[in-house]
């Protein structure tokens, strides 16, 4: 029944969570993406109502599968729970990128993102 990505299916089994279709296309989704993604950007590509999208994404971030954000544009974000980076979040075009070679300690705390706002190089012209 379920031809997908193995190494999703490994992701939800040892999250010990149900096996769906709804979840395992939420998250193969999310892993072949770029940067985070917003329901916008995700409901062309399922077939689920916006309820039950949201439903399983407070599982997956319940289970700490994925990270989420509210970007100044109202929306939430989410992405596969990775390594620890920032995202840096354009004030005047709303584009959202990942920066991965940020070094941002503090002592005694445990960071796991961190958000930058600013202008793009686009709209800095």
């Amino acid at each position: 029944m379920y031809e997908h990505n193995t190494k999703i299916k490994k992701l939800i089994k040892d999250k010990n969570i149900k096996l769906t279709t709804a979840r395992v296309a939420i998250l193969e989704i999310l892993e072949k993406a770029k940067k985070p993604l917003s329901y916008e950007d995700i409901k062309v590509d399922i077939s689920m109502d916006k309820a039950t999208f949201y439903r399983n994404i407070a599982k997956f971030e319940k289970e700490d599968m994925i990270n989420s954000f509210e970007s100044n544009d109202k929306k939430r974000y989410f992405e596969l729970k990775k390594e620890p980076h920032a995202h840096f979040i354009c004030m005047e075009c709303n584009s959202i990128q990942c920066i991965k070679n940020i070094d941002i300690t503090l002592p005694n705390y445990e960071i796991y993102n961190v958000t930058i706002n600013g202008k793009c190089p686009d709209c800095q012209i």
